[in-house]
């Protein structure tokens, strides 16, 4: 019997739930509840749970208990806490945070220092001791509420602030006194009552209320929804809000606010990383507007403090058993925890952490195996700058920031994020370049190359964002002057005289690794991970460093654990010997199609516009002998493997000239009375050829059906290489695979012709070739009627492109270009159904299809061999399936192997 509103429990205390309550609790309030249980310094407070925003956003109103649950919870914080919400002579204040199952840093709300009020900012002031604090935490609190809560464009609070600064003749915040920020309380309040019609509200729990209704909303802002469809998180979540006692960092010199990790998230090694900022409340270092100081140096500042963060990391890390990413403030000499989570970390520090834990007995194998991913791997086999390049006068080194995110990015210099989305539309590569990121720059992050600041540091919004979307970033480029109302970069001279200017649309390159800037277009140069999987770098060697290491351990585990086979869609030698260096183990598609382009183009072109039975014999007889010599090569490569060759596909006019342009040749010829009479017969063909939908027309097996002799010339070809190949002590294992079947009758036809001629072959050579014939499952009817159709095939092959399109209803070279941008910004599409199969409809005919053909014939052998072959989470829905393998491009070998293994390891 499901749970009524009535019966639900909308509110937890920190002390009621644990770490494995995220689906309720959020992530943020999880990890607060089980840093309560060990014992640690946490804040007091509560929870209100992701199943009351889901209320809330699915009627319009919170739940009806939730107001009461809420005043209890209140009240018990009270008691505890000695004091009351907004007290007028010693307020309790409270912040109210934004937590989602998932980390999404800076794209929801958040507000700190509610309760404060005109009436109690004096009773602070008087608890404190220090009249500054006070009015800079309630200017604090006017600014994050009237922006978060009340929607007030946050650009005229700074506007206020920087005018205060500028009449005061200062340049940082701190350096406003107590007079300075109750005039600027003032004029923030008058902001608010002109920009909202509403002055600043005075009562404490109406503060309160109005933040978590914000908190709320935010789940369904612009840049949150932006976020989760980048991040495939589930739109249905909800977020959870944490309500906590405030605890001050900017209390003076002996407070502060800061980030720590267990473990540098950039590279993985272990050591004291992370950000720390005196006399500031955390907001300070996560938007980057102050520079920090590295970690370190808190041990000059507060000793005692550091040394006892030092040893609660160490408590964290154990516990959670993996990189952990903490929020802390310091309140007078007193360390508090604020917030704890699995780190963010770049694809680099994934595996070298994943193997280090194994190394120190905190995980696995398999678990190091889950704690990686394929698009992390692929990261790591992008290219990156070639270092002599970097130093020859080619390009010149600019400047130096923090390396926040790993990579290698060139791109024009853009200095908005509505610009990086407008120049990147038009196939532009850009980087963006700000003095630091907010949340509302999110669109223009996707878009961008790289991040470049010049303010932040590691834990800063564009670092935090940026390593986990795998976006180069360097951040912290102190020595660079960042002018966006300008559009432009100014890098200063020595003299201050020859000062270099940067405009919008100067080429820049930015490393991620080394955190340095240069103006130019650097050249890149194969990663060391490509080197290792081509054999030309071994992970015993010398010069290999931690990471080929990482990467050799999990996939040789990946590699043993795994059931799914990775096999290659290659069409020549080449790209065959390449994708057995990658650990292909054969190859799941070879497209003939692509042996008849270049010099062969004229052979089919007789083929088409043959007469007669002698001229059409004759043409494949030209075509049979180079064929042959493409399928020995191609078997020699993958001697001992499996090969699947795929008989003719596409429609025969596309071997032919495009129809414009062969017509205008043959009006112009006209014109000059220069009749070509080859052009004539070309153009007719194509007339007689062209057809309104090519992709649904004359192809594949109607092909081999229509057209006598192709389909078999191609058989010939195949086992005649197979015969040379198996009498020269080879070990060919050629498979025949007939395209867009839709009905066995089809298949039965080309099968018979098929096995005469492998027959003839085997007779004339004195070998048994034991040939495979087999079709691609690519129409729905062929999925439909795959009991049928396993009767006449030794395998299937799920062509899942066009088993999308033809399910969908979608040409694919239409519909990307025209509406897919619109339907996955109206959340239709959540990722494309071309980069990961749909499982509902396309995933349920290969899940029918492969069930049905099982049940034929039990060891029919399945594989797939459309592009989602190399995608992540595609690999994990075949291998759920129970198909044999997978196929994909020879780059994506790697992640292919990999997310098998990861598929495999989740099952365990």
């Amino acid at each position: 019997m499901p749970e009524t509103q009535d019966q639900q429990k909308f509110v937890y205390d920190f002390t009621e739930g644990n770490k494995d309550l995220k689906d309720l609790l959020g992530g943020k309030g999880a990890n607060l509840a089980e840093m309560t249980n060990l014992g640690l310094p946490v804040p007091p407070g509560f929870t209100i749970t992701t199943e009351a925003c889901k209320v809330y956003l699915d009627s319009g109103s919170e739940p009806v208990a939730l107001r009461d649950e809420v005043s209890a919870h209140l009240e018990a914080l009270e008691g505890r806490m000695g004091k009351k919400l907004g007290q007028a002579d010693d307020p309790l204040l409270v912040s109210v945070r934004s937590g989602a199952k998932f980390s999404m840093p800076g794209m929801m709300d958040t507000v700190l220092n509610i309760g404060l009020s005109d009436e109690s900012v004096a009773g602070l002031a008087a608890q404190a001791g220090d009249d500054r604090f006070a009015w800079d935490s309630y200017r604090r609190l006017i600014q994050m509420f009237g922006k978060t809560v009340l929607g007030v464009n946050g650009d005229l609070f700074e506007e206020a602030i920087d005018a205060a600064k500028q009449a005061k003749g200062v340049t940082v915040d701190i350096d406003l006194d107590a007079a300075d920020l109750k005039k600027l309380v003032a004029e923030f309040k008058s902001i608010v009552s002109q920009e909202t019609g509403r002055s600043f509200p005075q009562e404490p729990r109406e503060q309160m209320d109005l933040a978590v209704r914000a908190v709320f909303d935010s789940w369904n802002g612009d840049r949150a929804k932006l976020y989760r469809r980048q991040e495939r998180i589930p739109h249905d979540l909800g977020t959870a809000v944490n309500i906590c006692s405030m605890v001050f960092g900017n209390l003076g010199p002996d407070s502060g606010t800061g980030v720590a990790f267990t473990r540098d998230p950039a590279s993985g090694h272990q050591g004291v990383y992370g950000d720390y900022l005196q006399n500031a409340q955390g907001e300070d270092v996560v938007a980057g507007i102050r520079n920090t100081v590295p970690l370190a140096d808190l041990e000059q500042i507060d000793k005692r403090s550091y040394d006892e963060l030092m040893q609660i990391m160490e408590t964290l890390e154990t516990h959670y058993k993996d990189l952990c990413d903490i929020e802390f403030t310091i309140e007078r000499g007193k360390l508090w925890m604020l917030q704890t989570r699995v780190g963010k970390r770049t694809a680099g520090a994934a595996f070298r952490i994943a193997t280090q834990l194994v190394d120190q007995g905190l995980i696995d194998e398999a678990e190091a195996l889950r704690r990686v991913n394929g698009a992390q791997l692929a990261q790591l086999m992008f290219p990156r700058f070639d270092e002599e390049a970097a130093a020859s006068d080619a390009v010149r080194k600019i400047g130096r920031g923090i390396a926040a995110s790993p990579g290698a990015a060139v791109g024009k210099a853009v200095f908005d994020s509505y610009t990086a989305v407008k120049w990147s539309r038009s196939g532009e590569k850009v980087i963006l370049i700000r003095r630091e990121t907010n949340p509302d720059d999110l669109d223009g992050m996707i878009a961008a190359e790289g991040i470049l600041t010049s303010r932040g540091g590691k834990t800063s919004h564009a670092a935090v964002v940026a390593r986990g979307m795998g976006k180069t970033c360097v951040c912290g480029a102190e020595d660079l002057e960042v002018d966006t109302k300008r559009r432009r970069m100014i890098v200063p001279s020595a003299d201050g005289k020859d000062d270099l200017v940067i405009e919008e649309g100067d080429v820049v390159s930015i490393d991620g690794s080394s955190g340095k800037v240069y103006l130019g277009e650097v050249p890149v140069v194969p990663s060391p991970v490509v080197e290792y999987f081509e054999g030309r770098m071994h992970a015993g060697a010398d010069d290999a460093d931690e990471l080929i290491g990482a990467v050799h351990r999990i996939m040789a585990y990946a590699d043993r654990v795994r059931r799914l086979r990775v096999r290659a869609n290659a069409d020549n030698a080449e790209d065959a010997a390449r994708a057995r260096r990658f650990g292909a183990q054969g190859i799941g598609l070879c497209r003939t199609e692509h042996m008849f382009l270049g010099e062969r183009r004229e052979m089919v072109e007789r083929l088409i516009l043959a007469h007669g039975d002698e001229e059409r014999d004759a043409a494949l007889g030209e075509l049979l002998p180079l064929q042959k010599k493409d399928f020995v090569e191609l078997f020699e490569a993958m001697d001992g493997l499996p090969v699947t060759v795929r008989l003719l596909d596409p429609p025969l006019h596309e071997f032919l000239p495009d129809i414009t342009e062969l017509s205008v040749r043959v009006a112009l010829a006209e014109s000059r009375k220069d009749h070509n009479e080859n052009d004539l017969r070309l153009l007719q063909a194509v007339h007689r050829l062209h057809e309104q939908n090519p992709m649904l027309g004359l192809r594949g097996v109607r092909l081999g059906l229509v057209i006598p002799g192709l389909f078999a010339m191609q058989v010939r070809a195949i086992a005649e290489a197979a015969a040379a190949r198996r009498n020269a002590k080879g070990d060919p294992r050629a498979e025949i695979m007939i395209p867009l079947v839709g009905t066995v009758q089809e298949l039965e036809i080309v099968r018979e012709e098929a096995e005469q001629i492998i027959a003839e072959v085997e007779r004339a050579h004195g070998v048994d070739l034991k040939l495979a014939l087999g079709t691609m499952i690519e129409l729905p009817r062929a999925a439909l009627t795959a009991a049928q159709i396993a009767e006449s095939a030794d395998f299937f092959s799920f062509g899942t492109n066009d088993l999308t399109q033809t399910v969908w209803g979608f040409s694919r070279d239409d519909v990307e270009a025209s509406f897919f941008t619109a339907y996955l910004e109206k959340g239709i599409f959540g990722v494309s159904p071309f980069e990961t199969i749909d499982k509902d409809g396309v995933g349920s005919l290969v899940r029918a299809a492969a069930q049905a053909g099982r049940a034929t014939r039990p060891d029919l052998k399945l594989g797939v061999c459309g592009e989602h072959g190399g995608d992540p989470e595609s690999v994990h829905f075949f291998h759920e399936v129970g198909l044999d393998y997978v196929s994909c491009s020879p780059f994506r070998i790697p992640v292919a192997r990999l997310e098998s293994g990861r598929a495999a390891a989740n099952g365990r």
